[in-house]
């Protein structure tokens, strides 16, 4: 989860009130439509919507995670994965509870697929998080460990300081939003690692709840916007590891411009619902490279080897 140098946050505590979200319709009887993701979870009054941070509260929608980090650490940029940015520096890595995405497999599940009444946090305002990057001389901050998008209020108040500050911005996220939200943050991340953990639909909707679409559109998007961007895919024995399916995916990748975009193939361990599961062979992940590199791929790095 958070490995990395962690760090004490009594002395950046600072009281954090109710915050509105943003994206979202008052539907005229009490209840809201989320517009954040492809979900539109539309609540009663006290509901939560899929991913446990965005809640009604009385015909309004707040985030409950607003300036609560459940986690902080300084992690080496290398390990968001990025391999091609700023190597050799270090990040103010931060996280919330929550998550739009239901994987079966997700290795931090302790917290993004928690309510935040269920898990430890601080009270972080956006101006101390950018302090405490810049009192360490940390380049970066990076938003990662759950789902970030989940928590975009928090995130675009810390970006836009950051940027003030000269801090870059990073995004480690599973990219499943909706094009308006995407298009307001996508010009404050610097560098971006996007999970695409399957190219089929219906892979999507067994392993983690979703549909692949809009995370194929979001890649588009942060590639239109300039940001530098590397993927991330986890290779899952029995599940996403077909290889005629993998090169379609690269394949597809290359014609859509991001042949240059570093591309991490990642090895699965059993995890969380996934416990009876195999680790994915290197031969898999050697195969795989080989593939990648043949459809025209750039940079191919294997993680978890």
């Amino acid at each position: 989860m958070a490995h990395g140098t962690a760090l004490y946050l009594s002395s950046y505590s600072v009281l954090i009130v109710m915050k509105e979200c943003l994206f979202y319709t008052r539907l005229g009887d009490g209840s809201v439509r989320c517009d954040l993701c492809a979900h539109r979870c539309t609540l009663a009054s006290g509901q939560r919507g899929l991913c446990k941070s965005r809640r009604n509260a009385g015909g309004v929608m707040v985030s409950d995670v607003y300036g609560h980090p459940c986690a902080l650490a300084v992690d080496p940029v290398e390990k968001k994965p990025l391999a091609m940015f700023y190597p050799g520096t270090r990040c103010l890595s931060m996280a919330c509870s929550g998550c739009n995405l239901r994987c079966l497999n997700c290795q931090n599940h302790d917290i993004s697929q928690a309510a935040p009444c269920e898990v430890h946090s601080s009270d972080v305002s956006p101006e101390a998080m950018v302090g405490m990057a810049l009192e360490r001389g940390l380049p970066s901050i990076a938003y990662t460990y759950t789902e970030p998008l989940t928590y975009i209020e928090y995130v675009l108040e810390i970006a836009r300081l950051a940027h003030r500050h000269g801090l870059y911005n990073i995004l480690v996220s599973a990219g499943y939003v909706n094009a308006q939200p995407l298009n307001e943050l996508a010009p404050l991340i610097d560098a971006a690692n996007i999970d695409l953990k399957a190219f089929d639909d219906m892979i999507y909707v067994r392993q983690c709840g979703a549909h692949l679409q809009p995370v194929l559109d979001t890649l588009l998007t942060l590639k239109a916007a300039g940001t530098h961007l590397e993927i991330t895919h986890l290779l899952i024995p029995q599940v996403n590891d077909d290889m005629t399916m993998f090169n379609a995916m690269c394949r597809w990748l290359v014609d859509n411009g991001l042949a240059g975009c570093p591309l991490h193939l990642t090895r699965f361990f059993p995890c969380y619902r996934m416990l009876d599961s195999i680790a994915t062979p290197r031969s898999t992940l050697l195969e795989a490279r080989d593939i990648a590199l043949r459809a025209g791929i750039e940079h191919v790095f294997l993680g978890n080897i």
